[in-house]
């Protein structure tokens, strides 16, 4: 564990809470009440600075930088099997948005140094978070700096900053008086940006006003992966009124829908993103949460850490 370990991270009390909603997506269904243990967690998401230090050290390549292994992707078009991310390319007008690859693209030489594609750069980004990084590049970084990635319990339980039943981090109403408190998508989604927050792509980290636990951008800005396998809430069985320190054990996998042969593993991820918008994606709540397969990288999924208390005590 680095010396400095605690160095930009807030404590978290622990408590009893309600996860999940009952008034919004499916899948956050049902709420239902989880007590947490205390611990810390990083005031703002890992940054491309960060993540670059981290890079220099070990020497790290991430998955997206990788060709993937064509025993891992039967039948897959061999295309599709070079180094790659996914990039969301908005499309000049009104597409169909029930079919997400309007304006998500696969872009080969997309990665954690080239967001958007290969002729993109981080260049003046530094504080910006990092992207583009998969499930098992979050992690090692996290294990490089001695610390974790956070339960979807945790993480939620942090999002909401001590507050109990309110809609947002930090109230009922999504923009209060006006103000943005967070970076996500105003105008119709997926071609119509009217950038109100003042961002049209990601923010600096600690551009908008943290939540009562002193913590940046837990809603929107970008998504934050957790290490809990995806499952549904309505799965858990509760063996009574609270459950302690939940994590989705069981390991499911999603199906490409490309090539139906291909079952890929997939965790949790909170937050909302830039990318969040009323008119497709409400999901800018601590309650929101969504599935995403662990080899897939993209230009709205970034992290933060966690260390808990048995180990931060001392440090």
């Amino acid at each position: 564990m680095h010396t400095n370990t605690l160095a930009g991270m807030a404590y978290i009390p622990g408590g009893v809470f309600t996860m999940g909603s009952d008034a919004h997506y499916p899948e956050e269904k049902p709420a239902h009440k989880v007590r947490v243990d205390p611990f810390w967690i990083d005031r703002y998401t890992v940054t491309n600075r960060d993540f670059a230090r981290f890079v220099a050290e070990t020497g790290h390549v991430t998955l997206a930088e990788k060709p993937a292994n064509p025993d891992d992707y039967p039948g897959a078009d061999p295309a599709l099997l070079a180094p790659a991310s996914v990039v969301l390319v908005p499309p000049p007008g009104r597409v169909d948005l029930r079919n997400h690859y309007n304006w998500w693209q696969y872009i080969q030489g997309a990665d954690w140094r080239h967001p958007r594609g290969p002729d993109t750069s981080i260049r003046g980004l530094d504080d910006h978070p990092v992207v583009q990084v998969a499930y098992s590049d979050a992690l090692a970084y996290a294990r490089w700096i001695g610390k974790d990635l956070p339960t979807e319990a945790e993480w939620e339980f942090a999002a909401k900053g001590g507050l109990e039943g309110t809609e947002y981090a930090w109230g009922d109403e999504l923009v209060p008086d006006g103000r943005y408190m967070a970076n996500t998508w105003q105008g119709e989604f997926p071609w119509q940006n009217q950038t109100l927050d003042g961002y049209d792509w990601t923010a600096p980290v600690g551009s908008f006003p943290a939540n009562g636990y002193d913590l940046y951008d837990m809603i929107g800005n970008v998504w934050e992966w957790t290490s809990d396998w995806y499952q549904d809430h309505g799965r858990i069985q509760h063996a009574c009124c609270t459950l302690e320190n939940p994590r989705g054990a069981e390991r499911e996998a999603s199906v490409d829908a490309r090539n139906p042969g291909i079952s890929i593993p997939r965790r949790v991820m909170k937050g909302g993103s830039h990318a969040c918008a009323p008119n497709y994606c409400r999901r800018y709540r601590p309650a929101a949460r969504m599935a995403q397969p662990v080899d897939t990288s993209t230009c709205h999924v970034g992290f933060r850490c966690i260390v808990r208390e048995a180990r931060g005590t001392g440090s």
